[in-house]
Order: structure tokens, then C-alpha cells, then sequence
């Protein structure tokens, strides 16, 4: 697989990345092994970039990865959020400068390495100066234990522009597919402004986008999807709909639904980079597929018609 550039930074990387986040839980069961077994595909696929956070499994997902590439790690560029801390098991956003090294640290030795590729803080924090949090996250990268920083939700124009007056910012991450249009308003314009790397999580929609359900009695019990507006009784079937008519055009291309949804995210700059989450090697080949899928013009405007800013229900 091709090697691109990751915003303005040394690191290459491949064109689409591998979320880690559904190896620790967070869409149901998962298999260790599985999951081990699954890195190993994607790295044997090219696919040489992983997405983790220090908070997915309260760890266990750096560890499960330093298992992973042991003996590999030459292989892999690691994008590493910082998470929040959860005082009485509740989730609070933290930039503070403590848990910046915190997180960094027990990072670093629950994967089992000596510097992070990225770190990334997982939401701004409204309360902490963005420059304070920067400043830790720039501190890190003198210590060695990170080569480069980027910022996770809650992004805009200014918080950018502010954190840049500070350290360069290698990448910003959000939610982006053909259901969540936002980063097109303003996030996409400021990345290719500051050529950073826009990472889209969820690209799939979290499953929807990738054909894997078409109703909610199809998701595993204890499946997070189960509490999203858009997977609700009346959304679901409006947004099935939709899914109906590209899993009809991908048919018609000979691909897989998923490999034509992450296509499209591709196509729409050339800053974003996918990072479709994956417990398993089912679906593996068929996302990687969509690094070489070509899309014409002709197509890029049958999907707008398909799924247009806004039409999703949730």
C-alpha cells in the first residue's frame, strides 16, 4: 500500500488507518487473540497506522497493542489519545498539565515502547487554556516521549490557531462520513490551510455505513450503538434507506458498501485519512480496498444526491 505524508511531520503513512477502539469493549465482546490476530492483517495489508486512546479499556487496549507489535514496531506509526480522567467512574474532559504527563507515561508503559508517534488530547477542555495543554503536549515532545501532537473534538478555527502559536499540531480528529458532514464547514478548510491530517473516526457511520446491521435488534447487548439518536426506532429506518441505495451502487461497482463509503472520504481531500474501527479480520480487506477504489465525478455526485449534508436522522 501507497505511503502518504501525515500532516507536517516526517512520519509516513498509509492512506487509511486501523481504529483500535471496538478491541476493548466498546461495541461488545471481543476476542484478545482476534484482535491481536487483526493488527497483524492490517500491518500485513500496509495498513501501518493505529488509533488508540489510554482510555479504552482502562488500558487494556495499549496493552493489547504492545503485544501486537512486540516485535513490530518499526511497522507501526501508534496515535495515541490522552483520554479523560473519571473520577467515581464518570468521564471528565482533563487537559490539565498533570494528566497530559500522566496519560503520556502509563501510555508509553502499558504499550511498552519508549516515545509515542502521536499524542493527541481527546477533547478540548473548555475549562483548561488550550495553550496550557499545548504547552504540556509540547513538553513531551522535549522529553522524548512523543514525536508529535494533535487535537481530538471540540476543534475550531481559533482553538487552532491558538494551540499553533504554541507547538505545531500534526493532525485534528473528529467524526466524519457521508451521515456526519460537519468537518466540511470549517475543520477541512483549517487543515488544508496549516496542511495538517484530518483523521475521520467513525467513517462507517460506527457500523451503519458499513452494511454490519440494519436494525437495532442486530447489535450485540451491551453495544454503545444502542443508545445513539440515529440508530433509534424511526432514524434507523430513514437511514437504512439510504444505506439500501449505496449498497446498491456499490453492487454495481463490484465492492463492498464500506469500501465505497471510505472511498468517498478520500475523494473529498486529501488530508483525511479513515480510521474505520475493526475487532476482527472480517471486514479488513474490504476497507483497505477503498485506497484504490476511483471514483468519478459522475459517482462523487450520485453519493451527494444519496446521502446530502443533513440527511441523516438523528
Amino acid at each position: 500500500m501507497e505511503r502518504i505524508k501525515f500532516g507536517p511531520t516526517d512520519l509516513m503513512v498509509s492512506p487509511i488507518g486501523l481504529g483500535c477502539m471496538s478491541m476493548s469493549g466498546c461495541y461488545g465482546q471481543q476476542d484478545d487473540a482476534e484482535c491481536i490476530a487483526t493488527i497483524h492483517k492490517a500491518l500485513d495489508l500496509g495498513i501501518n497506522l493505529l488509533d488508540t486512546s489510554s482510555n479504552y479499556g482502562e488500558g487494556h487496549n495499549h496493552r493489547l497493542i504492545g503485544e501486537a507489535i512486540k516485535d513490530r514496531r518499526d511497522e507501526v506509526v501508534i496515535h495515541s489519545k490522552l483520554g479523560s480522567i473519571r473520577p467515581d467512574g464518570v468521564n471528565v474532559v482533563s487537559g490539565t498539565p498533570e494528566h497530559v504527563r500522566n496519560s503520556t507515561e502509563s501510555g508509553l508503559k502499558n504499550l511498552g515502547i519508549d516515545c509515542m508517534d502521536v499524542i493527541c488530547i481527546s477533547r478540548v477542555d473548555p475549562v483548561v487554556p488550550i495553550e496550557e495543554t499545548v504547552g504540556a503536549m509540547a513538553e513531551m515532545v522535549k522529553e522524548g516521549k512523543t514525536r508529535h501532537i494533535g487535537i481530538s473534538k471540540e476543534a475550531n478555527r481559533d482553538i487552532i490557531d491558538r494551540a499553533w502559536a504554541v507547538h505545531p499540531i500534526a493532525d485534528i480528529q473528529d467524526e466524519y462520513s457521508l451521515f456526519v458532514r460537519e468537518p466540511e464547514e470549517e475543520l477541512l478548510d483549517v487543515c488544508r490551510e496549516r496542511g495538517m491530517a484530518f483523521m475521520a473516526f467513525a467513517p462507517l457511520g460506527r457500523g451503519i455505513l458499513g452494511g454490519l446491521f440494519h436494525g437495532v435488534a442486530e447489535m450485540p447487548e451491551g453495544d454503545r450503538r444502542r443508545s445513539d439518536p440515529r440508530y433509534k426506532p424511526g432514524n434507523m429506518e430513514h437511514n437504512i434507506a439510504m444505506v439500501t441505495k449505496l449498497e446498491a451502487m456499490a453492487k454495481e461497482k463490484g465492492v463492498a458498501v464500506a469500501t465505497l463509503a471510505l472511498a468517498w472520504l478520500m475523494h473529498r481531500d486529501a488530508a483525511v485519512i479513515p480510521i474505520p474501527s475493526s475487532k476482527s479480520r472480517d471486514h479488513l480487506e474490504e476497507n483497505a480496498a477503498a485506497v484504490d477504489l476511483e471514483l468519478s465525478l459522475e459517482d462523487l455526485v450520485r453519493l451527494e444526491g444519496i446521502c446530502p449534508p443533513g440527511a441523516v436522522a438523528a
